[in-house]
């Protein structure tokens, strides 16, 4: 790992660019902590992190408020990293079958998803390898966003995660309900009602798959966008039960 940049915000937290091999990422750590601070990893769709960036500085900036360290990576075949085919080609589809207002199949979730969550998941743990071992950080660590199957698999196959904060906000595979009733930490998941992207349906089942023996669904009236701002309040509660 590599770092390229250093700035303090407005608020003291310091942002840190990195690279980890040709994988780009940000670390966020709170202006005044005690050291080292717990980890968050921040998950996010695959839009890129430049589109993506206000909305996970200010992620970072209320985790840094709670005394928590924040990062995040590029995901595969997003931003500035190399495209695949397969996913281009899977996304175009996925624009024309939500444009023609059609349902979207399993055969294109999987086609979209699966190959996202093996290409992602190695490169989470090897940000974990690189970052935990930094005097300011330390553990316990949590995840939470999306990709929610990325969030799955991570839970599943990483011990260095003790808990974890899903949106349920994208296309789940049916191969990832499995691996849900394998997940058993803490869990914390924001359900958008009205998501208009989203099966609902698919959702609810998805939460009733998850092993865990503490996991609680948190619905808001409204959009896939229209998350309320008090919902990240829940969030930082329980995170700082679970982290702290």
């Amino acid at each position: 790992m590599r770092f390229t940049s250093e700035h303090r915000l407005d608020d003291g937290v310091l942002e840190r660019e990195f690279t980890l091999g040709e994988i780009p990422g940000i670390l966020w750590t709170p202006a005044s902590a005690p050291a080292p601070a717990s980890l968050i990893l921040l998950g996010h769709p695959s839009l890129g992190l430049r589109r993506m960036y206000p909305r996970l500085v200010a992620r970072a900036r209320h985790a840094a408020a709670d005394g928590f360290a924040a990062a995040t990576i590029e995901l595969p075949g997003s931003g500035d990293r190399p495209r695949w085919a397969a996913a281009e080609q899977a996304r175009a589809e996925l624009r024309r079958v939500r444009e023609a207002g059609r349902p979207v199949g399993d055969e294109l979730i999987d086609a979209l998803i699966l190959p996202l969550v093996e290409r992602a998941v190695p490169e989470w743990r090897a940000a974990l390898d690189a970052l935990l071992p930094l005097p300011e950080i330390g553990g316990p660590v949590g995840y939470s966003g999306g990709v929610i199957s990325i969030g799955i698999r991570l839970a599943v196959v990483e011990p260095r995660i003790v808990a974890a904060g899903f949106f349920a906000g994208s296309l789940v595979p049916r191969a990832m309900f499995e691996e849900a009733r394998q997940v058993t930490i803490p869990l914390h998941v924001l359900l958008q009602w009205d998501d208009e992207g989203n099966d609902r349906q698919a959702a609810l089942d998805l939460f009733d798959a998850f092993g865990s023996k503490e996991k609680s669904l948190h619905a808001n009236m409204g959009g896939h966008t229209g998350v309320p701002q008090f919902a990240g309040e829940g969030a930082a509660g329980f995170f700082a039960r679970h982290l702290k």
